[in-house]
C-alpha cells in the first residue's frame, strides 16, 4: 500500500463528477447499485478514465508512455504516491481484483498512442477486450462476484459497449488519427474520408457499422446471460447500463448508420423509457435469475492467447 493513507471519501466527490460528465450512462445506472457498490464502481471508473486521459490528453506520446510505465510499476509494487492511484490500489486489494486486468487495460490504451489502423474484426475484438473487457473483469471483483463462470460474460459486456462506442465515435477517433473500423469491412480509408465521407463510400461505411453493431448484439446477449452471477442488488444496475448504452446503437440504426450526421446520443426521455422497460422485463429475463446456457466459446476465438478465460484467472473460486 501507499505511504499515504487513501481517503476514498475525500476523493469520491471528484470521482462522482468525472462519472457524471464523462460516463453519463454509468452515472445513470450507478444509483441502482446501492451505496457500497455504487461508490466502488465510481472509484474504479475514475481510475480507468484517468488511464484513458493519460493518452488522450498527454502533451506528447513520450510523456504518456512515461506515465503509463509508472502506472505499470505501481500496479506491480502495490504502492503509489498519487492519491488517486493509491485509492485504486486500495480498492483492488480490498476487492481482490487481479492487477493483470489493469495491466492489460494499460496495454490497450497505450496502443492508441500510435496511429491506429485496424485490419480485421479479430484485431478489433482484441482491442475491445483490452480497453473494456478488462474493465468488466475488474467490475466482477468490485461487485463481489465469486464464480469463475461469470468472467467470460463480464468480458463480453465490456466488448459490446466498446463496439458501440467505436461506431458512435468514428469521426472523433479519425480526428485523433485512429481508425477502429476494420479494413476488412470498410477498406483502408484515410482519416479525412472517415470524418467527411464522400457519397461514394457512405454505403460501405453504413454496411461496416451495421455489421459491427450486429456483432455487438451477440456480446450484449452474452453479457446479459451472465447477470445471475451478480449479487441480486447489482443485477438491475448492470442490466440498465447495458440496455441504455445499447440504445446508442439503436440511434445510429435509426439514422441508417450515418454517424457523420452528428454524434449519436440517448435522450433523457429515451433513457427513462429504456430503464423502465429493462426493469419491467426482469421477471421474464432468464439470464437475470439463472444460467440459461453455457458461454459461447466462439465469442472468444480471437482472444485465445489473452488472459481472459476463467481457466487463466486464478483469484476466483471455481463454482
Amino acid at each position: 500500500m501507499s505511504a499515504h493513507h487513501t481517503n476514498a471519501a475525500q476523493l469520491l466527490p471528484e470521482a462522482n463528477l468525472i462519472l457524471a460528465t464523462k460516463g453519463r450512462t454509468f452515472h445513470w445506472a450507478r444509483y441502482l447499485l446501492g451505496r457500497v457498490y455504487g461508490e466502488r464502481a465510481t472509484r474504479l471508473y475514475r481510475y480507468c478514465r484517468h488511464l484513458d486521459d493519460l493518452v488522450d490528453e498527454a502533451g506528447s506520446s513520450e510523456q504518456a508512455q512515461a506515465a503509463l510505465f509508472r502506472h505499470r510499476r505501481e500496479l506491480l509494487t502495490g504502492q503509489s504516491d498519487d492519491l488517486l492511484v493509491a485509492d485504486a490500489l486500495s480498492l483492488m486489494g480490498q476487492c481482490q481484483v487481479d492487477p493483470r486486468y489493469a495491466l492489460e487495460l494499460i496495454d490497450g490504451v497505450e496502443s492508441d498512442l500510435k496511429s491506429v489502423r485496424v485490419s480485421d474484426t479479430d484485431e478489433l475484438l482484441r482491442y475491445c477486450y483490452k480497453v473494456a473487457g478488462t474493465v468488466g473483469l475488474m467490475m466482477t471483483g468490485v461487485l463481489d462476484v465469486k464464480c469463475a463462470r461469470a468472467l467470460p460474460h463480464a468480458i463480453d459486456l465490456g466488448i459490446a459497449m466498446q463496439l458501440t462506442n467505436i461506431c458512435r465515435d468514428v469521426a472523433e477517433d479519425a480526428s485523433l488519427n485512429r481508425r477502429y473500423l476494420p479494413a476488412s469491412l470498410v477498406g483502408d480509408l484515410d482519416m479525412t474520408c472517415l470524418m467527411r465521407p464522400e457519397p461514394a463510400v457512405q454505403s460501405e461505411l453504413r454496411a461496416g457499422l451495421r455489421q459491427l453493431l450486429d456483432l455487438a448484439e451477440r456480446y450484449y446477449k452474452s453479457g446479459e446471460e451472465g447477470l445471475h452471477y451478480l449479487p441480486l442488488n447489482a443485477r438491475a444496475a448492470i442490466l440498465v447500463a447495458a440496455r441504455v448504452y445499447r440504445e446508442i446503437g439503436e440511434v445510429l440504426k435509426a439514422r441508417d448508420y450515418a454517424y457523420w450526421e452528428g454524434r449519436a446520443y440517448v435522450t433523457s426521455q429515451r433513457k427513462f423509457a429504456t430503464t423502465a422497460l429493462a426493469l419491467v422485463s426482469t421477471p421474464s429475463n432468464i439470464g437475470f435469475w439463472r444460467a440459461s446456457r453455457s458461454h459461447d466459446a466462439n465469442l472468444h476465438a480471437a482472444l485465445r492467447d489473452l488472459p481472459c478465460t476463467a481457466q487463466a484467472i486464478p483469484h476466483v473460486d471455481r463454482e
